[in-house]
């Protein structure tokens, strides 16, 4: 005959150890959060087998209430636990509703013939049938675990629902048997004994399921690992295709560049040798003669200049930046004679500061940027409207200014406007081609600059340079820094 309290005790720490093992396994595996519900499930059973050692030879009915319900809660979360690991939906809400009806059973047993012990183990039967019933379908229609280790499981759940009937019919056929004895006598051993092999071979059959289950999760990364990798590789070879394509567009634009340098030079030429020979065929010009030959020398010198700074990519990256020192008074000066050879002069209201500014940069290309500004002040707004030039010095900055009272800048179309060949819709009756604020940009991109439009209160347009002091003054001392070292920097 086996001694039920020695029995007990090792059911306790089997299962309480068990437990452990699980929040173990959960601890190293934390997505698999289902597997604290089963740790719960395990600790629940093992505290209730422990409540039931710790009792006396005549328990308080409360006592015999708690220990057995927590047994029947461990249950309960170890089939809710186990179909949320399986993947189905948790079964918690029907385990507790099943156990709630349980315990209502349970309690009128009590009440009503607290010397009865086969109602209560009817009862406690029942409810056996209804949660072992519940895993095994769980475990029938899953089809994740390989069906050997389901329908081992199944069998356990099914050996443990036929140790149950069992004892129901023992008392139901010889009640006499139990009749004089607790139900905590050594008559019940083999009923404890049988639930202890559950709990082992439940536990085991767990942790296989387990097993598989990481096996499955390691096979599925590694798959989409390789569909990671075959796809990386495929963007590699499109990314690889597009950068050919683009070395292709870019050798295409540099021939086309070239291609359009040389087409504008030549008609160029032609009109300075043609304003050269006007002043030497022209004895004694008149002052607006003269004055409106040298205004075509130097817009044909100003072309030549923006084709060798700007269209012509080869260029650029063999002369480079020309760094020196700006020259305030100079540059206001150049500035309002060019507008002056084309009788736009007297528009143009230039406030240069009291101070040179100690800035090194590439003075051409400033000057070509403040003219296209101002350029395109004056055809945008009226002919009796001036255009103001302010020059200033703000938080280490180098700060111009250009104001005009013209048509402005729709709201809507202000983040495009600097865009290659982008006009705004309101200056279509105007004649241009869409590049003078491109250039602006690209010119002042090369001093680390920056250009930005804002309306002007009361109408208009406000143009500003903000150029960083001092400038490219570390390339002063070569005289020469490249386009491409300059927008690396």
């Amino acid at each position: 005959m086996l001694d039920l309290k020695t029995l007990l005790l090792l059911e306790v720490c089997t299962t309480a150890l068990q437990a452990f093992a699980w929040l173990l396994v959960w601890r190293s595996w934390r997505y698999l959060y289902e597997l604290k519900l089963i740790a719960a499930g395990f600790s629940a059973i093992a505290l209730g087998l422990l409540l039931l050692t710790l009792r006396g030879p005549d328990p308080h009915a409360l006592h015999i209430f708690v220990d057995n319900m927590t047994i029947k809660l461990g249950l309960v979360l170890l089939a809710d636990g186990m179909a949320r690991f399986l993947g189905h939906p948790g079964c918690l809400r029907v385990g507790l509703i099943i156990l709630a009806a349980h315990m209502a059973l349970w309690s009128l047993a009590m009440a009503l013939a607290p010397l009865d012990l086969s109602l209560r183990i009817h009862a406690s039967t029942v409810f056996t049938l209804a949660m072992m019933g519940l895993m095994i379908r769980i475990l029938y229609v899953d089809r994740g675990q390989p069906s050997f280790l389901r329908w081992i499981t199944i069998a356990l759940l099914v050996e443990y629902i036929g140790a149950s009937l069992l004892q129901s019919a023992l008392i139901f056929l010889q009640p006499t048997l139990f009749a004089e004895a607790p139900i905590l006598s050594d008559v019940n051993s083999w009923y404890f004994f049988q639930g202890h092999l559950f709990v082992v071979g439940l536990f085991i059959c767990l942790l296989f399921m387990v097993g598989v289950r990481l096996s499955l999760d390691l096979r599925d990364r590694n798959a989409a690992l390789a569909q990671e990798v075959t796809e990386r590789r495929r963007l590699e070879g499109e990314l690889s295709a597009s950068l050919d394509q683009e070395k292709t567009a870019r050798e295409e634009q540099r021939q086309f560049m070239h291609m359009v340098s040389h087409e504008f030079r030549t008609p160029l030429a032609a009109i300075r040798y043609a304003t050269e020979m006007l002043g030497i065929m022209i004895q004694n010009p008149s002052d607006a003669v003269e004055k409106r030959l040298i205004g075509i020398d130097a817009s044909v010198s100003r072309m030549t200049q923006l084709i060798d700074r700007f269209l012509s990519t080869e260029k650029q990256a063999v002369s480079g930046l020309k760094i020196e020192k700006l020259d305030l008074r100079r540059l206001t000066m150049e500035v309002q004679q060019y507008f002056d050879h084309v009788d736009l002069g007297q528009r143009l209201k230039v406030r240069p500061l009291d101070e040179a500014p100690d800035y090194w940069g590439d003075v051409e290309m400033l000057q070509t940027v403040i003219v296209n500004l101002v350029d395109n002040a004056l055809k945008y707004s009226p002919r009796d409207q001036p255009v103001e030039v302010t020059f200033s010095r703000r938080n280490n900055l180098l700060v111009v200014k250009v104001a005009d009272r013209g048509i402005g800048v729709p709201e809507a179309e202000r983040s495009h406007v600097g865009r290659r060949f982008f006009r705004a819709s309101n200056t279509r009756r105007t004649a241009g081609n869409g590049l003078g604020l491109y250039t602006c940009r690209k010119l002042i991109g090369y001093h680390r600059g920056t250009l930005d439009l804002r309306p002007r209160n009361g109408g208009g347009t406000v143009a500003t340079i903000r150029l960083p002091m001092p400038g490219l003054a570390t390339a002063s001392l070569s005289n020469e820094i490249t386009v491409e070292e300059t927008e690396r920097a």
